[in-house]
């Protein structure tokens, strides 16, 4: 977990129970999944292997080990998991250096939360090295603090990358909001008694119990948060 400006104290928003937003990146902030999918396809391509688009359902929104490890028991691929992550880091990179296109909404629901002094967290199963590339365009200042996939011993769909960063905001985790895209994530975050918007960007995620599903993040603004959580 890294602090990329000192975490502000915890104050309710509003007068609302909302102590603090927990957003995810890849998918969420920024429309990444799909340059995630086109840089698996080509590195296995590379490797002698077709990768069958059934699969991107399978992979969307999970930690690096997981999916890659899918992909090389899917494929037989002659490689490693180690060296699989690196080529796929590598090629992740490559993509986001030419273009790295905000989702509709990020950039305004990021300027709300920052206005108003609201402790927020990126929480992403990407590795360290890519999140702080990505960082330069979300601009880091928005954040009081980021958590990587790599940074904990079980990334998402298990609980423990939103109970760090509720933690590290000195936030309870029930009166936080989490923005997630995909099933993984919205399990764990879930899994860690969170409030959930789910924007789902590749595949349907149902509503449920503490859990609000949008069509986009064009919808979610600092109010639409609040009344995820009644006063108390």
């Amino acid at each position: 977990m890294t602090s990329t400006v000192p975490a502000p104290g915890i104050r309710t928003a509003g007068g609302s129970a909302l102590q603090a937003v927990l957003l995810d990146m890849d998918g969420t902030l920024v429309d990444t999944e799909g340059f995630w999918w086109d840089v698996e396809v080509e590195v296995f391509a590379r490797l002698g292997h077709a990768l069958d688009d059934s699969w991107r359902h399978v992979v969307v929104g999970g930690p690096m080990a997981r999916s890659a490890g899918f992909l090389i028991e899917a494929t037989g691929a002659d490689i490693t998991l180690a060296e699989l992550t690196v080529l796929l880091n590598e090629g992740f990179e490559e993509r986001i250096a030419s273009a790295l296109p905000l989702m509709p909404g990020a950039a305004r629901l990021l300027a709300e939360l920052a206005e108003h002094e609201v402790p927020t967290a990126l929480v992403s199963a990407s590795h360290r090295r890519i999140i702080d590339r990505v960082l330069t365009s979300l601009g880091p200042d928005h954040f009081a603090l980021t958590v990587a996939g790599d940074e904990v011993a079980r990334t998402k769909p298990h609980p423990d990358p939103y109970l760090l960063a509720a933690a590290g905001l000195g936030a309870d985790p029930a009166r936080c909001a989490v923005v997630e895209d995909t099933a993984t994530g919205v399990a764990a975050a879930e899994a860690a008694g969170c409030h959930v918007v789910a924007v789902p960007s590749v595949a349907p995620i149902a509503p449920a119990a503490r859990r609000t599903v949008v069509a986009s993040l064009e919808e979610v603004d600092l109010t639409f948060l609040r009344a995820l959580m009644p006063l108390r």
